[in-house]
């Protein structure tokens, strides 16, 4: 056997009886062929073999850690031996008898007639009057209504943000997001070359007077922000914190991409941003949250000088609705589909919110009872990606704080634990595994 893998094989055998526990820091390289007698390339290949072997993690900047624990004990952990793994990253909301409610639309959608119509072509994005009207229902507040005329559609959520993100930084621009924020966010950025500014966080969200330093040391091209149920810390900014904002993207004359796509579940939700700003805040949301990923659209509500810009964005990046989910989105808006689901789900987050509170009680949480997700301050010294990986073997799968944190600062070392995707009963059992891996004291524990 070479000798890279014998030794790799004694780093494993500390890992298995417990002399290494899951995140504790590996000595860097040279250190460790120092007091091994290799070679510097023998270590690098030591490294190598522990990370092939999912014992261990490189985190840049921060050095080497361990990755992989001991098999866990306990009833509650040992069942998921082998067991498919409870998805608690994917987070899609699904209430009961959804698909009936669903099918309703469809079944008239099925006419020769209305198919031949819905699928004769491509959707527009500004879609149809009907569609505009359905649209503005749906996303209609005590207080706002959008105005039809300024909606335009996407596929989905997803294609929204992208479009309206092309549409208002170019590449190389630089974009104002929250420090923790949604990661997809960070993805479409990629994508399009553009550099984002992570702006500090307090319990309402962005502040004001971090937006408007980080504006002023070098300007922003735009600012995408969740000011309700903010995933995935689940904050809402008060009313105060709305105006202020909307005072301060006037005088900066910044304009503001507002995510509204969980603010359905807030019965009492405040006004959006978008009502206090409406020509300096770009609204996007979409049904796949309030119905299913499958079938949906994304909505933009967008100001009158961008409308243009916006709708060429989305044709040119081929993400318009299609014709099909267009007309079913319309007919669940009007048959009262999407009241109905909206209602089930709101009902269902209280349900879910208990379990955590049961199931983590004594723990750092920051979550609401309106929220599917639940954002974990780990007790020390678990580390985020270790806690994941550990998570993972116990057959619960939850998304590491690396995942939302924006910059290069050091990645919280937290979790996100989505509630929405698994049966009730499943979940319980999940936040069990979780509870019992976070405690277990042959592991780190806090």
């Amino acid at each position: 056997m070479e000798e890279y893998r014998r030794i790799a094989d004694r780093v494993e055998a500390a890992v298995r009886d417990g002399r290494l526990r899951p995140g504790d820091r590996l000595p860097p390289q040279r250190v460790f062929a120092r007091r091994h007698g290799i070679a510097n390339s023998t270590a690098i290949r030591v490294y190598g073999e522990l990370a092939r072997r999912g014992l261990a993690v490189g985190e840049v900047g921060r050095g080497t850690f361990v990755r992989a624990a001991p098999p866990l004990p306990g009833p509650a952990l040992a069942e998921a031996t082998g067991a498919a793994p409870v998805d608690l990253q994917l987070n899609y909301p699904v209430a009961q008898d959804q698909s009936e409610l669903m099918a309703r639309a469809l079944t008239a959608l099925a006419r020769p007639d209305v198919l031949a119509e819905a699928v004769s072509g491509p959707a527009a994005a500004t879609g149809t009057p009907q569609a505009r009207t359905a649209a503005a229902d749906v996303l209609a507040r005590p207080g706002w209504t959008p105005d039809p005329e300024r909606i335009l559609f996407a596929g989905n959520g997803r294609q929204a943000i992208a479009a309206a993100l092309s549409a208002l930084v170019p590449p190389g621009g630089r974009l104002g997001v929250e420090a923790l924020t949604y990661p997809l966010v960070k993805a479409v950025a990629e994508r399009l070359g553009i550099r984002l500014v992570p702006l500090a966080l307090d319990d309402e969200g962005v502040r004001p007077e971090a937006l408007a330093a980080a504006h002023r040391a070098t300007p922003l091209a735009a600012v995408y922000l969740q000011p309700t149920l903010h995933n995935p810390l689940s904050a809402t900014a008060g009313e105060g914190r709305r105006a202020e904002l909307a005072e301060l993207l006037g005088s900066l004359d910044l304009t503001a991409v507002e995510d509204t796509t969980w603010a359905f579940l807030l019965p009492d939700a405040p006004a959006p941003l978008a009502a206090h700003a409406p020509e300096r805040v770009l609204l996007v949301d979409s049904l796949s949250k309030r119905l299913a990923p499958g079938l949906t659209v994304g909505y933009l509500v967008v100001p009158g000088r961008l409308r243009t810009a916006v709708a060429d964005a989305l044709r040119s990046g081929a993400w318009t609705a299609g014709g099909l989910a267009l007309a079913a989105a319309t007919r669940w808006a009007g048959d009262g589909t999407v009241t109905e689901a909206v209602a089930a789900k709101r009902a269902e987050t209280r349900a879910r919110h208990a379990l955590v509170l049961h199931r983590l009680d004594g723990y750092a949480l920051r979550t609401s009872p309106h929220a599917y997700y639940c954002w974990w301050d780990l007790p020390a010294p678990w580390r985020a990606e270790t806690f994941t990986a550990a998570a993972a073997r116990a057959g619960v799968a939850v998304t590491p704080g690396s995942a939302f944190a924006v910059g290069t600062g050091t990645a919280p070392d937290a979790v996100r634990v989505g509630l929405a995707s698994p049966p009730r009963d499943v979940l319980d059992g999940a936040l069990a595994r979780l509870a019992a891996l976070a405690a277990e004291p042959g592991a780190p524990a806090g």
